[in-house]
This record gives structure tokens, sequence and C-alpha cells, in this order.
């Protein structure tokens, strides 16, 4: 059965599992220390794991390179790779881009299809076109093994901000840290493991829209590497712009760090480190969705596509 075949199949049978509007999966806390999801009254709770790392690993690409790869909580994992022709390929693209937010949206089982990956980056200033990322991370909302991922990157270049984030150029120009075009690769292997069948992969960054979307498009443009169609992105900057304080007046800031205050969580690790914003987003998002009322189904309402910016 073709590509395009099996994923025609699903949303035949998505549009047979519709559900009305007032039926919500908001995203919660756990009491514990965990993800989870709160789904028509019915709590579902996935615990965390430990951290561990895989050094020395090694690939393929112009010259010898000896990479120490930070990976928290697990490995990453290959999958099989389905030979697709041409034609295929593109109808099944088409039918991503056109139908798959209404059909993911409509799914009665929306955490059967949907995989939210919070995520940050650290970089050598503000322009997409002359700065690089110098560190990488993400969380998967759903929790479970190996659901944290968290890297340098090495940009060859001089880093001229370390002030901001207290990354030096000696702590990434160095041989066992990956470059941009080494790590891409096990990044989209990483994000294969976690995503659901048939389903999308959702990512989500505060200010992601301007800032962090546009430098990992232009990131993975320079060693030629396309963003998966089933990719979108979600900036959580709009939706902070709705909340209010208690006493109904609008926030004064909306940066990471006032959202933290304004929901009272603290931080973890230090300011302006991708893994530390990483966790901070994460528990605001929570938040932030309980609070305005917003569904998963919300959030892949408010996505956007590569093709939206580019």
């Amino acid at each position: 059965m073709s590509f395009a075949s099996i994923w025609s199949s699903n949303l035949h049978n998505l549009r047979h599992t519709l559900v009305s509007s007032h039926n919500h999966n908001l995203l919660r806390f756990g009491t514990c220390g965990g993800w989870g999801i709160l789904d028509t009254g019915r709590w579902t709770f996935q615990s965390l794991t430990t951290k561990v790392q895989i050094m020395n690993q090694k690939l393929e690409n112009d010259k010898p390179c000896n990479i120490k790869l930070e990976l928290l909580d697990g490995t990453v994992k290959r999958r099989s790779q389905a030979n697709v022709n041409k034609s295929e390929f593109q109808n099944f693209q088409a039918i991503q881009q056109c139908d798959v937010q209404q059909s993911v949206t409509e799914e009665r089982d929306l955490n059967q299809l949907v995989t939210v990956l919070v995520f940050d980056i650290e970089t050598t200033g503000f322009s997409r076109n002359h700065d690089r990322i110098i560190e990488f991370a993400l969380q998967d909302l759903f929790g479970g093994r190996n659901s944290t991922f968290q890297t340098l990157v090495n940009p060859e270049r001089f880093v001229p901000n370390t002030d901001i984030h207290g990354i030096s150029t000696n702590m990434v120009n160095r041989h066992d840290v990956p470059r941009w075009k080494e790590l891409a690769p096990i990044l989209v292997r990483y994000v294969q493991s976690r995503q659901k069948p048939g389903g999308i992969v959702l990512w989500v960054a505060h200010n992601g829209r301007r800032f962090d979307v546009p430098f990992l498009i232009k990131e993975c443009s320079r060693c030629s590497m396309d963003i998966p169609p089933d990719w979108f992105f979600v900036d959580t900057l709009p939706l902070a712009r709705q909340l209010v304080k208690p006493d109904g007046s609008k926030l004064s800031s909306f940066s990471l760090k006032s959202l933290g205050e304004h929901f009272g969580i603290p931080l973890l690790g230090e300011a302006h480190r991708a893994m530390s914003d990483v966790n901070m987003l994460s528990s605001v998002l929570q938040k932030m969705t309980f609070e305005l009322k917003i569904p998963i189904s919300g959030l892949v309402e408010r996505s956007f596509k590569v093709s939206d910016l580019t």
C-alpha cells in the first residue's frame, strides 16, 4: 500500500470519529511531577525518567568527528525508511498541508495524533542570516522515556554574546560538539521516535514565529534539509497577550520570565539556557492553556507551517 493511500485511509477514519467542540483535552500538571492530559475528567499520568548521556556518537560527515551529544532520558532511535516515489510523496505532502490540521482538530483522541514538543534555542545573535544556533533543547510535553533532548551546537565562529546566555566560544567550538549539519539528522530521527502513527508534530516556542522557527528553517536550509511537512509550529507570545491579572488588567510584560512570575513558577537552572527556558515554557504553556481554556485542538488551529513564513 502506498504512503499516500495509508494517509488517505487515516483521514477517512478520522472523519468517522468527530466530536463536538465542547469536548476539550486540556494540558494539565501532574501532582507528582510529570505531564498528563485532562481528557473530559479522566487524568492520565506519565512520569519523567532519569537523565543519561550518550557520548562519542559517530556520524557520517565530511571529516572525522567525535561528538558529545547530551540526550536526556534516553537514546535516539532509528526508524525504518519508507520507499516512496516522487509522485506519491508529493501527493502525501499535499494531503497533509490541506487536511491534516482540520482532521486532527476534529479527532476524538488527540493525544493519539499530536506530539507536542516545547523547544528553545540560544544563538550568537539576532540575525538568522548571519548568526548561528549554539544550543538546542526540547521536551515532549506528554513525558515518558527519552522525553527531553539537549545539546550544544558548534557554530564554527566566535560567540560575541556570552554575557546573555553564558555560552562561550570555547564551550562550543570543539570537535566533540556537533555542527548543525551533523545534529539535524539526529534530531529528525529523535522526533520520529516520538511521533504518533499518522499524526503531526506540534513545535511550541515563545516568540517562535519571529525568532526560533526562522532560525531553525535557516539552519536546515544551509545543510539542504527541508522541514518535514508534518511539523507544525505554535508561538505562545500571542497567547500570553490574552492573559489578564486577577484584577482584570493586562500583563505589563509578556517575556517568559514575566509569565513565570505571573504563574508563580520557579526557574530551574540558569536563565537564558535552552533547557531552563524549555522547562519554564512547558509549565507556562500548561497553566496558560488551562486559564485560557485552549484545548490541544485549539493549539493546532493556531499553528503555522514553514510555508506561512517563507
